[in-house]
């Protein structure tokens, strides 16, 4: 798998609102070390990174801009160069300067992580595809929580994760393990470089 050189990493709504026992039990513990690795890569590879930050417009909502939950969790801490982009529904393209933004980057494809996996992900993911982009979405670098049907039937979160997955993958993303985008994001500018070599070398 690769990817090209104007690959965005997309992060996803990875605020300490997410920890709000109101959500519910989650699966994927380890999904914020995941975010931060990818967000390493990329930072090592000068590839582009944006920030997704849901600004609720609902005063109750561990999301809503004065809460205490409202900033980014420190293993998503965007750098000091890093474009934020806040929206206020669950896709990230509506409303927002999402699509702008990645169009300056001259984007073609966008690696997608963050939270929920049923919800602003995939709501994300799916806008994306219906744009044009080429999408991936790491499927250990987000998570889900419980969530209870129209038949009061409660699914546990792992499984309403796997079916988010199910739902996005191949349809509007390829669903790739955290390695694989990790391999992928450090030979993104293998080729600029190999160009840039034979360049000092003549």
């Amino acid at each position: 798998m690769r990817f090209p050189a104007d690959t965005a990493l997309i992060v996803v709504d990875v605020q300490g609102a997410i920890d709000d026992p109101a959500w519910g039990p989650r699966n994927n513990p380890r999904a914020e070390q995941a975010i931060a690795l990818l967000l390493h890569a990329w930072r090592a590879e000068n590839l582009p990174i944006i920030h997704v930050r849901h600004d609720s417009v609902e005063t109750r909502s561990p999301y809503w801009p004065g809460a205490p939950g409202h900033p980014f969790k420190p293993e998503a801490e965007p750098a000091a160069d890093e474009i934020v982009v806040a929206k206020t529904a669950p896709d990230a393209f509506a409303g927002t300067e999402l699509e702008a933004r990645l169009d300056a980057f001259g984007a073609t494809t966008l690696v997608v992580c963050g939270v929920l996996t049923h919800n602003s992900v995939e709501s994300t993911v799916r806008a994306a595809a219906s744009l044009g982009y080429r999408v991936f979405a790491v499927a250990d670098a987000c998570w889900a929580v419980d969530v209870v049907d129209l038949a009061g039937q409660s699914w546990p979160a792992e499984a309403v994760h796997r079916l988010s997955l199910t739902h996005m993958d191949r349809e509007f993303a390829r669903v790739v393990s955290l390695r694989a985008a990790l391999d992928a994001a450090a030979t993104a500018k293998q080729r600029q470089r190999m160009k840039a070599a034979r360049g000092g070398a003549a």
